[in-house]
């Protein structure tokens, strides 16, 4: 039986990947969700945080700011303006948004909706290795 579900991440400039995935675990903001083929319907926000797609018997790693989750009829579709691969990634791209979600943190007019997402964001900038 086939296991795979259709897997679509997209950003408004361009298809990120389109293809068939067994299994994707995504950042929500209810915790980290996996999903697998004949998942309950869903849609949902992310937070920053990392994807991980299963796709054939390889890992593929995304890192998202914000974004928008739909998964219906075995179809998950990701939407983020905010979307990278880990492969795509560079030091100094990360040390950049490092220090700009610093510096939006060290404003006064924060508020704790905000600081909770900015921490959050400058926790997996540190956890990611390049």
């Amino acid at each position: 039986m086939e296991e795979n579900f259709k897997l679509e991440i997209i950003s408004p400039e361009k298809i990120i990947f389109s293809g068939d995935a067994k299994m994707v675990v995504l950042p929500s903001y209810e915790g980290d969700m996996s999903i697998l083929k004949n998942h309950i319907s869903i849609i949902t926000f992310l937070r920053p945080g990392i994807i991980k797609a299963q796709i054939n018997n390889d890992f593929n790693e995304f890192f998202i700011q914000d974004g928008t989750v739909e998964y219906f009829n075995d179809t998950l579709i990701i939407l983020s303006s905010s979307i990278i691969s880990l492969k795509d990634l560079s030091k100094d791209f990360l040390e950049n948004l490092s220090k700009e979600t610093e510096d939006k943190l060290s404003q006064k007019d924060v508020t704790d909706q905000d600081r909770y997402i900015l921490n959050h964001k400058l926790n997996v900038i540190k956890e990611i290795r390049i």
